[in-house]
């Protein structure tokens, strides 16, 4: 599966973390990709470690005249936009009570408000050439609850519906929307006993990485994809399909007989 590579595109947080990744993977595919950043230091980070073929873009996603610049200039740069890929986010945790409404408003204007202008604003554009893929970032916490994300949890919520809905509008235009829902994935930094601690909880035994999105984005990305809309793609090492976590498991790793290598760090 490759990803065709006359594809343009467009990565929102493409500087860093999971974007970073999905840049890179589109553009070993021989993708052009804008790679879109509120922050000018990742920009430059991005732009050295990407080399040629990237054009980079300052943009803040709440601002619908930055949005609508930032499209206008991929598509006048690439001579079109056929692929966008929203990773652009942010987080706050906290328990519900010290929540402000400046925490909620910022989240849900970055994450939810964000994905709605880029995804309204590249689908006219894609809309026009008659094809097009959008890739939205959800989160478990759309459909289970992460203790102190309350504003978090809403706007991934909020990303499966849109996602949704988006794709049946635009369907009729050649558009697919789909969502990745990415699992326990380590994109900051944490010592080794950390990250091997946290992986406990996972079914494949550890953290995921950057990388393990790339994959992922990339066949979505691609025709092999091209009857696939309206869908979110698990990519979380088994998190969700548990019902209970380790710690708690009735039936605990401890007892499984040991054929061949093992790869749970239990």
């Amino acid at each position: 599966m490759t990803v065709a590579s006359d594809r343009k595109a467009i990565v929102t947080g493409g500087a860093s973390g999971f974007g970073l990744e999905i840049s890179r993977r589109l553009r070993e595919s021989g993708a052009r990709v804008a790679i879109v950043d509120i922050s000018q230091d990742h920009l430059a980070h991005a732009t050295s470690a990407l080399g040629p073929g990237v054009l980079p873009l300052q943009v803040d996603v709440r601002s619908t005249q930055s949005v609508r610049d930032a499209v206008r200039t991929a598509t006048a740069k690439f001579g079109g936009l056929d692929t966008l890929v929203i990773s652009a986010g942010v987080i706050h945790i906290k328990p519900l009570e010290d929540v402000t409404e400046a925490d909620w408003d910022l989240t849900l204007d970055v994450n939810l408000k964000g994905a709605f202008l880029c995804s309204h604003r590249a689908g006219r554009s894609m809309a026009e050439r008659g094809r097009g893929v959008i890739l939205h970032m959800s989160s478990g916490g759309a459909t289970r609850a992460h203790r102190g994300n309350v504003a978090y949890d809403a706007s991934k919520g909020g990303i499966e519906a849109m996602t949704r809905a988006m794709a049946l509008d635009l369907a009729p235009y050649g558009i697919r929307v789909n969502a990745i829902v990415p699992g326990l994935i380590r994109t900051y930094d944490i010592s080794e006993e950390a990250a091997a601690e946290r992986g406990k909880v996972v079914p494949m035994g550890r953290l995921g990485d950057a990388e393990d999105l790339a994959g992922p984005a990339a066949f979505l990305a691609s025709e092999d994809a091209r009857y696939i809309t309206g869908a979110c793609l698990v990519v979380d090492g088994g998190v969700l399909v548990q019902q209970r976590s380790p710690a708690v498991e009735t039936f605990p790793l401890d007892r499984f007989p040991h054929i061949g290598p093992f790869r749970g760090p239990w």
